[in-house]
């Protein structure tokens, strides 16, 4: 099975910003503008396999992804979510958090 967030097909992905345990990625292919990804560099399935740690470190860099996007695009709101499980809508089983300004 193929693993699109995890090495060495990630590098197709522009990382934007990154910390400890997590990334910020935006994908050329974008179909809305200034969308990214918040991803584990650790392999987890799901959001409710992160650790402790990985959650704190997916918070703060929201933080500043958050900044980031407000700098380069000024939104008027934003879409922040995660899809879990295939029901749920994941069809990449490698959390993720989607962040769409």
């Amino acid at each position: 099975m193929a693993r699109p967030f995890c090495p060495p097909a990630l590098r197709a992905a522009e990382v934007m910003l990154e910390n400890e345990y997590c990334l910020f990625i935006q994908q050329a292919e974008a179909v809305l503008i200034g969308s990214g990804l918040i991803i584990p560099k650790a392999h987890r399935e799901s959001l409710f396999a992160l650790t402790p740690a990985e959650w704190a470190a997916t918070f703060t860099l929201l933080q500043q992804v958050k900044a980031l996007l407000d700098a380069q695009y000024q939104p008027d709101g934003y879409n922040v979510g995660w899809n879990c499980g295939e029901v749920g809508g994941q069809t990449v089983f490698h959390a993720h958090l989607h962040v769409i300004p």
